[in-house]
Formats: C-alpha cells, structure tokens, sequence
C-alpha cells in the first residue's frame, strides 16, 4: 500500500499546473472566501463563522509536510511518482518536489483573521502566498486540501452559531438563565456523519460556537489536539448519564416504573438522568408513570430529564396550537377544522373531545406536550420575566430532528404559552451534514501574481454566473462601521496594514488561539 504524501492531497489536474503557469510567474497569492449565502441553510444568513484554519496549518501544513520533509528525498516523491503516473498515463516529472525537498520547508505564508470571528460574504478571512520564487504553483496546489479541510469546520460552526443564537434570543425574552443556554443544544451527529474524522470537525466547530452539549466523544479529543483545550482545566465538552431502547427494552418483563426506580434509585441517584421514554406508549409514561414517581423524583439529589424520540417534535414538546371557541362557535365539523386550519391552529376543542386537523382524536397530553404536563405534575417557579421555568428535579430533550426551524417553534409556541424556554434540543447529523461546500460558496481563489518581476492583479468574472466572481489583486479586510469590508486591487502597503495578521510563515506557525479564547470572541458578537 503507497503512502499518502501531503503532495497527492490535491486534484490530479493541480499536477499539471506547475507547468501550465506563464514561466515568468514567481509568485501567486490567492484567498479563501465564503461568497454567497443563496445556498445557505440558515434563513437571512449574512456572516460565516471563521474556525478551523489552525487544525489544517498544524495537521497538514505541519504534521503532513514534516514528515515528508524528514523522509529521504527518493523515499518522499516515490509514492507521488507511481500514483500520478499511473493516474495521468506517462511518466510525471518530480523534480518541482525533490527542489521542494532540498528547500527543507514549505515557502508558504498565511495571513488571516482571528478564528471566532463571524466574517461577511464575499470578505476574505484569509489569504496564502508563496514566499520563494522557485515555488509558485504551492499557492493553488494546496486549494483543493485547503477547502475540504476549512469549509466543513466553518459550516458547522455556522450552523451551531444560529442554533445558539435562537437560544440566547428565547432565553432573554423568557428569562431562563443564561448559564443554561450552552447546555440547550447537544451535539448527537456522530453516527451520521462521514466517518470519524468528519463528526471530530463538525463537532469542534459546534464546541467552539460556544456550545458544551456534545456526545461527539471525537470532537472533545479534537479540541485538546489543535486547540489548546484542556478538559482538566475547562469544561470543553459535557453530557450526561442516558439509556437509550435497547436498555429499556432489557427491562420488558419488569416494566418501565421498575426501570426508572432502579435507574434512580440504584446506577445513578444524583446528577442528571436521561432517559428515553417513548419505547412503548410515552404519553401513558408521562401521565400515569411519572406520577406514580413523582415523590422518588422530587427526592432525587439531581434532574431527571425525560427524551422523546419519535413524533413530531414541535407538538411533542409544546402541544398543539387550540383553536379558540369563539373561533368555531356554531360551525359544523368541517366547518370548524377548516376556519382553525385557515387561522394557523393544528386542532379544536368538539364536544368534550381534542380533534386535530387530520380528524384524529388528541388526548388532553398531547394538546398540552411534554412541558406542560410536567409543569402540571411536578409544577416550578417563574422567572424574573413572568414565564413558568419547571421544577429543577425534571426537564425534557428532543434529540432528533430538529432543525433551525423546528427549534424556533418549539421555543416560540413555549413561550406563547407562558413557558421560560428550559428544553434541551439535539442536533445531528441532517444539520451538520446535509450542507455542501456550496451552502456559503467557499472558494480559493487566486487574484494576484509577480510575473517577470512586476505584480500583476488577476481575477475571475464569469459572464454566465455573477455570484463566481472573484477579488482582484491584493486584499486589504478592514473595519468600517463596526462591520469588515474587504478592499481589493490594494497596494503592497496597504495589504500589509490589514487586519489579516500572518499566522503562518515558512512551515512555522506564528499566532495560536486556543478553544476558550475562540468562544469569547463568538460570544461578543451575538
């Protein structure tokens, strides 16, 4: 088996490209930016959170390229040598890596923005040159590697942002606490995700959005690895004691109140307890089960958090929207289910009985959802804003589906019914991974060359696709207005005046952040 040189983590065509420049050339610049949000999964999204640019300089720039340069010259570019050959049909000339070799490091330098920062489309929050003449076409050979490895970390980081950003919101107008907000949304993609390596990204980008919530095991040793975490020092990631159906299932013949007593009473007494709890019949479970416990549950030193994990998780959690009686009065049936479906409601009150719009009949539970019925079993306080915040001995989680959307109107619908919005919501894997490198219009693109000695401002404008188009020359980001604006086509002085800072130069890293320092700067823009 060959092994992967950091020279084949590329495109096969970027092979071609050290002869394809103008010979002239010596040096190419180019920049990473997020140029669009057409395409973007959050609603009204104008900023993409800027993280993960230390994980790829010390992964690959560092680790990767170290070893090759370690390597004897023969041994390092005969991998390279076999596999692009065989790929492309003739020989390949290695002899741009053997110079490469013989340099000893990688002639590159990084200038970028500090990670945390939420960046504008279309405002570039790094930028890469080579800094020898012999080595030009390193600038663009590392494009390919450069997106995959950045794109992902700064889509999922954007995508926690919004999530946290709708708690925050709630929290403030319900006045839960705000210590409880990192704890609301929970990272539970891992199963999802393509392979290992991709939920320890996307789950470091939901850690450094300023969540803690996480079962991503991965992302916690990510965090450690690149970022300067320290789990003995910080709480970087935490979760909690949880069953899941297989150990309820174990317990078919004993029953589900034996279950949750000996789980209680016997594996975990203090701290928090999830348990899912719709293996069998959730809303018998909540309103007959956890009534018969309601004592035990109260005694407990700690919260018992209760998890749905099938329905609809908007009414599962906060109900159906009831339509008022003065809505349907003297209306037939169809009359009424068709005036409550006009008027945004989900069921009527008929006679002494819940009828939804599909004409099922609802019990009173499931009218009211989890959160109202554990306010009416184990009851609570209010808030300083006037809103019911439950008893500190239960609470609930939805750990599937939920969505931007969905996690909207659960919090909305709970505080329209006078609920402070103290529910914990899962994110997966649809929200962390259905998304591509084009739900922000991530590029590298070059926009400026030496050639024969004098620069050269470069750019790309297709005819065809306006949203394409790229910088031109030099790229100066500054502040104005309280917002960064990119300046292109800038002067050698004026690109070295920036708020780009370099953070990598010549296969050393220069400036380093860590977890804690990128929450903080998160955490003053929202």
């Amino acid at each position: 088996m060959s092994i992967i040189a950091p020279s084949m983590q590329k495109d096969v065509y970027k092979e071609f490209h050290g002869r394809a420049y103008h010979p002239q050339v010596t040096e190419v610049y180019a920049n990473f930016t997020s140029r669009s949000g057409r395409n973007a999964n959050i609603a009204d999204n104008d900023k993409v959170a800027f993280i993960g640019l230390q994980y790829f300089i010390k992964s690959y720039l560092m680790e990767e390229w170290d070893s090759f340069f370690r390597q004897p010259k023969a041994q390092a570019v005969a991998a390279h040598k076999r596999i692009l050959s065989a790929m492309l049909g003739y020989s390949v000339d290695v002899s741009y890596l053997e110079k490469l070799h013989d340099l000893g490091y990688l002639p590159l330098r990084i200038k970028a923005l500090e990670e945390g920062t939420l960046v504008p489309y279309l405002v570039p929050p790094l930028t890469i040159v080579n800094t020898h003449p012999d080595f030009p076409w390193l600038t663009n050979m590392i494009e390919t590697v450069l997106s995959c490895e950045n794109w992902p970390i700064q889509t999922s980081a954007t995508t926690a942002v919004a999530y946290l950003r709708t708690f925050k919101e709630f929290a403030d107008k319900t006045g839960l606490p705000a210590e409880m907000v990192a704890f609301q949304g929970h990272d539970f993609s891992f199963r999802g995700m393509f392979g290992k390596q991709a939920a320890a990204m996307s789950g470091f980008g939901h850690l450094a959005s300023g969540f803690v919530g996480t079962d991503t095991i991965p992302a916690v040793l990510f965090a450690e690895k690149y970022y300067g975490a320290d789990v003995d020092k910080e709480l970087v990631g935490a979760s909690v004691d949880a069953t899941e159906h297989s150990v309820t299932c174990s317990w078919i013949l004993e029953g589900e109140i034996a279950f949750f007593r000996y789980l209680m009473q016997t594996q975990s007494p203090k701290g928090i307890l999830s348990v899912v709890s719709d293996t069998w019949d959730f809303w018998t479970l909540v309103t007959q089960y956890l009534p018969e416990l309601k004592q035990e549950i109260l005694e407990r030193d700690g919260t018992l958090v209760i998890r749905p994990d099938s329905g609809d998780p908007v009414t599962i959690l906060s109900g159906y929207k009831l339509a008022p009686e003065s809505l349907i009065r003297e209306c037939s049936l169809d009359e009424a289910l068709q005036k409550a479906a006009d008027n945004g409601y989900e069921a009527i009150s008929w006679h002494g009985e819940f009828i939804g719009l599909q004409r099922q009949t609802l019990m009173a539970c499931e009218v009211k959802g989890l959160i109202e019925c554990l306010w009416d079993i184990f009851g609570g306080t209010l808030t300083d804003k006037g809103y019911k915040l439950l008893d500190s001995h239960v609470g609930a989680i939805y750990g599937d589906a939920i969505t931007l959307e969905r996690q909207r109107q659960i919090l909305q619908r709970l505080m329209d019914k006078g609920f402070a919005s103290k529910v914990v919501l899962g994110i997966g894997s649809y929200s962390y991974q259905y998304v591509t490198r084009d739900t922000h219009g991530s590029a590298v693109k070059a926009t400026h060359v030496i050639k024969d000695g004098e620069p050269l401002a470069i750019f790309k404008a297709p005819k065809t696709d306006n949203q394409k188009r790229s910088a031109k020359g030099l790229l100066q980001v500054i502040m104005q207005d309280g917002e960064l604006v990119l300046r292109d086509d800038v002067s050698v002085t004026e690109e070295a005046q920036g708020l780009l800072q370099t953070v990598y130069e010549d296969g050393k890293l220069l400036r380093e952040t860590n977890l804690a320092e990128i929450r903080q700067r998160v955490a003053a823009q929202l």
